[in-house]
């Protein structure tokens, strides 16, 4: 068994077979895996655990592994600021209980509070060190009322650390250099 673990690590394979096609299989495979899984906890528990920034996450988490925004550490904690972030600025606007922007268009409001989220995420990131750029639609879902309730947004962000934790176990696998939390950045 390890000497097929071993055949099967991705660097053995970039080395045998053309690089752009090893890493378009390993995208669509783990990709393809990952997110179905957590699909299907959403089928099945009728709660949003697939949601549209998980897709440029997951490819994060698969094609730029070993780039500082694809670390767990900035993984999950840059959507709980993308979280937290629109869901202040549906607050500050008096959105928190409003239909959805799909539903009722957008007003002056929605416009406010979707630029305060995007701008609050971005800044937040920045200040907390976990640059995450799908962490910023993340915060569009939140503040232009697409997922709202405070228990959908928790599984918001329990759906990103279990894609995280499957990202840590099939990077590793693969016998990439994945860190178990945090990359090394220098401090701007």
């Amino acid at each position: 068994m390890r000497g097929l673990a071993a055949r099967l690590r991705l660097a053995s394979l970039l080395h045998r077979f053309p690089e752009r096609r090893v890493w378009a299989a390993f995208v669509f495979v783990n990709g393809f895996t990952s997110v179905g899984l957590l699909a299907a906890v959403a089928m099945l528990s009728r709660t949003p655990f697939v949601f549209p920034s998980l897709g440029p996450t997951a490819f994060l988490l698969f094609f730029s592994p070993t780039t500082p925004a694809s670390s767990p550490r900035n993984t999950i904690y840059g959507h709980a600021v993308g979280i937290v972030c629109g869901y202040g600025a549906l607050w500050a606007f008096g959105l928190a209980h409003a239909p959805p922007a799909l539903a009722t268009g957008v007003d002056l409001e929605r416009v406010l509070a979707s630029a305060l989220s995007i701008a609050a995420t971005g800044a937040g990131m920045i200040l907390f060190r976990c640059p995450h750029p799908p962490a910023g639609a993340t915060t569009l879902i939140v503040s232009l009322g697409i997922v709202t309730r405070p228990a959908h947004l928790v599984v918001i962000e329990v759906a990103v650390a279990v894609l995280t934790l499957q990202a840590i176990v099939i990077n590793r696998l693969a016998g990439l250099d994945y860190p178990l939390w945090a990359r090394r950045t220098p401090a701007r």
